[in-house]
């Protein structure tokens, strides 16, 4: 069995070893050696990266089968001695953020005792979320508030973090966070005096390393609350991007920062005061546009048929063009847009005895769309299309009204 290194020092970032086995692994070589540092994806841990005789290493896993290592290969190594470097910083990285998921799940026991059933940590050190979910919805921003704060005194005491093996008889003393998920060979990392998990990642040393604790979002997820931080220095790197964001905002209005707030408020305002204007006229434009298309109206049998289309004009728009046109008695509207997606209406007034939904559903098809609706107001939706299919369509609708 492979001699895990980074059990006794994950700070361990270059080793000696010896291959033992290579094999092909996803389709790329592998090897197993009889020790490593790499620490191997697995307790919501991902796995490190670094080179082996300066081959890169593209993934570490743990065979299902036998729990032994392997290093999977940008290439093949043919050496049996060999020089394993782990990438620090990916690592350490890793190990402050890991041991910052133990700090903020045991502070949520102690302050609002949520038990914390998943956990989530993607590496990418810039925009990677870092998660745990908790057994409560209704956590109030007190209690998160007194959770993060909790969490970085432990941070400031700078407590000694240690993980060793214990035996049943250990185990059965200790004050679990929660129940390990293995039966054997059980691995206890203890936060001095605060937190004691069974959990076989890497940890630093002392509380201190980790660094400020933040959390940046929460998400209600059913019964369960998903809390999104950043530790060290991806929360550094977060509060140095919103910084800048918050800055280059307040500059661009020419205000402080600390009057953002009542400036977006007045912007608000203002857009929706504008957006009311905006709607009103349009309003009185589309009036004024159906007044137009009416007075060119086509006789057509026992009623009066419109037909138009348009460039880059929503369904609701035309939903309303149609509304107004089918209040004039005897009047058939066959409407359609297309820009950025494709939209269709078919309407007639009350007293017009046509199944407008029919022949919609028939005229959106051939366009690739779909749709529905009552025999006298039917609309449809689908792909945007050429001004010339959907001219070409709505005069096949016209047709069929023959």
């Amino acid at each position: 069995m492979t001699e895990r290194l980074y059990y006794a020092d994950a700070y361990l970032n270059t080793f000696q070893a010896r291959v033992r086995e290579r094999l092909e692994v996803s389709g790329h070589p592998a090897v197993i050696l009889n020790r490593t540092a790499f620490y191997p994806e697995g307790g919501g841990q991902p796995a490190d990266r670094g080179t082996l005789n300066r081959l890169a290493v593209v993934d570490v896993q743990a065979r299902a089968t036998d729990d032994e290592v392997l290093h999977l290969l940008a290439a093949p190594l043919v050496e049996d001695e060999v020089t394993g470097v782990v990438d620090h910083l990916r690592r350490f990285d890793l190990m402050q953020q890991h041991t910052g998921q133990h700090i903020l799940s045991q502070a949520f026991m102690h302050t609002a005792g949520a038990e914390t059933v998943s956990f989530h940590l993607n590496p990418d050190p810039n925009e990677g979320a870092l998660t745990i979910d908790l057994n409560q919805s209704a956590l109030s921003p007190q209690q998160i508030d007194r959770a993060e704060e909790f969490a970085n005194t432990i941070v400031y005491e700078n407590r000694p973090v240690s993980a060793r093996f214990v035996s049943d008889e250990e185990l059965q003393a200790l004050p679990l966070r929660k129940p390990p998920k293995v039966d054997k060979t059980i691995r206890i990392v203890e936060i001095q005096g605060f937190d004691w998990s069974a959990c076989g990642g890497t940890h630093v040393a002392r509380t201190g390393e980790v660094g400020l604790i933040k959390i940046v979002n929460l998400e209600k997820r059913g019964a369960e609350t998903r809390v999104e931080f950043r530790c060290g220095r991806r929360a550094l790197n977060d509060y140095r991007r919103k910084h800048q964001l918050i800055n280059q905002v307040a500059s661009d209005l020419t205000i402080g920062f600390w009057e953002l707030d009542q400036a977006i408020g007045r912007m608000q305002a203002e857009a929706k005061a504008v957006r009311k204007q905006l709607t009103e006229a349009e309003a009185r434009l589309q009036q004024y546009e159906a007044r137009e298309l009416l007075s060119s109206i086509e006789p057509h049998g026992d009623f009066g048929l419109i037909t138009q289309t348009w460039l880059q004009r929503d369904a609701a728009s035309l939903k309303r063009m149609a509304s107004l046109l089918v209040a004039q008695p005897r009047t058939v509207a066959l409407l359609g847009a297309t820009g950025q997606s494709l939209a269709l209406v078919f309407a007639r007034s009350k007293d017009v005895s046509l199944d407008l939904a029919a022949l919609l559903k028939t005229a959106a098809a051939r366009l690739g769309g779909k749709g529905g609706g009552s025999p006298d107001f039917a609309q449809a939706g689908g792909p945007a299309v050429s001004e010339e299919q959907l001219s070409e369509t709505i005069r096949w609708a016209r047709e069929q009204l023959h």
